[in-house]
């Protein structure tokens, strides 16, 4: 038998033939109906989380058109099938989006871990409502006849085992590539695939929940190396066991140069300004950060570790440590993602406290839920009957993105005025909006401050510092936005630290702090100044690196990797006209 060779008319012809006989609109309902599970809630997401989500929802929707390539004569039955499992996880997801706005998360699966029975059920009954139960009902609706749209899609056997083979290659392989070009360990690959996986249903339980065990077990080893160091020794409390409530404020990349309170041209602080003129705020000028990173910041400031000696975060015991030591009952109020990989080590300090409260729940770190949040919340823990309480509220700050910082209403900084020439109009907008972001800043800080002059206990005190600053097309040449040790800047590690007391607690103190406002100070030694404040000293306690003892004495205020002994800078040497 002889072939004759297809001519290359004849080879066209075929191939709009084939093309003309596929049921594209067939393929299209399927896909719709899968995506629909994960495409909704993205949609609805994308103002508050951006497009990262719904980027990944798209891609991994894919992956069910699989099986229905492979079988199409049981599309339907699997159709169904896939979209029940779709369907359930959905609805956890669109529900909890209903009550808090925000995205399911491995953040969310810890504080489900972390809440009662008791409390679960105060929650649902509290946030169900009749238009939450009539969207997901009608959510639901539009499922079941997308459902009914389904239909099998044929095509050649090859071409559908092909096509099968690459959409699963595409979304769960390609993230590994660089891992055969040793670009990526297989470590990194997976978290990448994970990231990718996240936003879709039912995937958002499984990684989120494989997340959780993988960071809970990171921090458990942190809290068991923690639990066997000795205590601090010979612990003394000035205050003689009196009722008294400290509250500590982190802000989160706010530069001080950038803050009217410290001279910055345009009014970013205008109640923190009218508490400083009628005295009651003091704003210490010359305070930096050890690090332009929000972890590794922390880790010296709130701990006896410093540049000079990180390891001593791993080996003594930290602040959290000292203040249940002292006999005061610990809060962690925060705004900050918690059950992330970077985050690990804000998760080993909140699990230290007797009660911690997560607000935060998004997947991604830019995402809007203003910092105002946190007063619900910190104003029943103030009314709280421990006589003695440390809280410490972790505020989102002035975090990249700046506008998802603040509610519009505080969008004031919109011309040129004091906004450096040499910017286009669009980075123009970036550095107003790092503007407004602080002054959002100050209405939260000021209201913390009202909140504590308001409650019960009458020896009380709120610090607030930020754990870092940021460079915002602020230092000439005008060119850097973020933050980067090697390449530092003054708005990268000059922070705001300012102090509040009531008028008791003022009394209580032997040395007019308004004296040592000028000081040039590292927070890397920050526990020593907490100490002092607090009236808790011990063997550890170096008056010398306290920001208000009378003892306090000048030191190089390093900045730099500490794990790279090579790359640690004077701050001082390095910006010697920066105050």
């Amino acid at each position: 038998m002889m072939f004759s060779a297809a001519q290359p008319g004849e080879t066209q012809s075929r191939t709009q033939s084939f093309v003309q006989r596929v049921d594209w609109a067939g393929l299209f309902w399927l896909y719709l109906f899968f995506w629909y599970f994960s495409g909704v809630l993205q949609t609805l997401l994308l103002p508050t989380a951006g497009i990262h989500g719904f980027r990944g929802a798209f891609f991994m929707s894919f992956i069910w058109l699989a099986p229905v390539l492979l079988l199409p004569q049981w599309t339907r039955q699997i159709a169904a099938t896939i979209g029940v499992i779709l369907w359930i996880s959905s609805m956890v997801s669109l529900g909890y989006w209903g009550i808090y706005g925000s995205e399911f998360s491995q953040s969310v699966i810890f504080t489900i871990f972390e809440t009662n029975a008791e409390e679960a059920t105060e929650y649902l009954s509290q946030y169900a409502s009749f238009s939450l139960v009539a969207g997901l009902v009608f959510y639901t609706l539009i499922a079941w006849l997308l459902w009914w749209r389904v239909r099998p899609f044929h095509l050649p056997r090859a071409y559908a085992a092909s096509l099968a083979g690459f959409v699963l290659l595409a979304n769960f392989g390609s993230p590994y590539v660089d891992c055969l070009n040793g670009n990526k360990s297989f470590a990194g690959a997976t978290r990448k695939l994970y990231r990718r996986m996240e936003p879709a249903a039912p995937w958002q339980f499984i990684t989120g929940y494989l997340q959780y065990q993988n960071q809970l077990n990171s921090v458990q080893r942190l809290l068991d190396e923690n639990a066997s160091m000795s205590p601090l020794k010979n612990i003394t409390d000035a205050s003689g066991g009196e009722p008294r409530t400290l509250v500590l404020v982190i802000g989160e990349s706010t530069t001080s140069t950038r803050m009217s309170l410290y001279g910055y041209p345009r009014k970013t602080t205008p109640r923190l300004d009218a508490l400083q003129e009628k005295g009651e705020l003091l704003a210490f000028a010359n305070v930096i950060t050890s690090r332009p990173y929000t972890i590794e910041a922390l880790q010296h400031a709130l701990s006896f570790a410093h540049p000079e000696e990180p390891g001593r975060f791993f080996t003594e015991p930290n602040l959290m440590n000292l203040m249940k030591q002292a006999g005061y009952k610990t809060f962690w109020l925060t705004n900050q993602q918690t059950m992330t990989k970077r985050n690990t080590l804000l998760t080993f300090f909140s699990r230290q406290a007797d009660e911690a409260r997560y607000l935060n729940q998004h997947r991604v770190q830019n995402a809007t839920l203003p910092d105002e949040v946190v007063f619900e919340p910190f104003t029943e823990i103030l009314s709280d009957s421990a006589p003695r309480k440390f809280i410490v509220v972790h505020l989102m700050g002035t975090h990249s993105k700046y506008p998802l910082r603040y509610p519009q209403e505080y969008k004031q900084f919109t011309g040129r005025e004091h906004v450096p020439e040499v910017l286009s109009n669009s980075l123009a907008e970036v550095y107003n909006s790092y503007d407004n972001a602080i002054l959002y800043n100050d209405f939260v800080i000021s209201s913390l401050i009202d909140l504590v002059a308001k409650s019960q206990t009458s020896r009380s005190l709120l610090l607030y510092f930020s754990d870092h600053g940021e460079e915002a097309y602020h230092a000439p040449p005008h060119q850097k936005l973020g933050r980067d040790e090697n390449q530092p800047t003054v708005d990268m590690f000059a922070i705001p630290f300012m102090l509040w007391m009531s008028p008791a607690y003022k009394e209580s103190l032997s040395s007019d702090l308004a004296a040592f406002t000028e000081r040039k100070y590292s927070n890397a030694h920050f526990i020593h100044t907490w100490s002092d404040l607090a009236g808790l000293h011990y063997d550890r306690f170096q008056p010398e690196l306290s920001l208000v003892n009378p003892e306090f004495k000048a030191h190089k205020r390093w900045i730099g990797n500490p794990d790279v002994k090579a790359s640690l800078r004077d701050f001082d040497q390095l910006f010697p006209a920066s105050r």
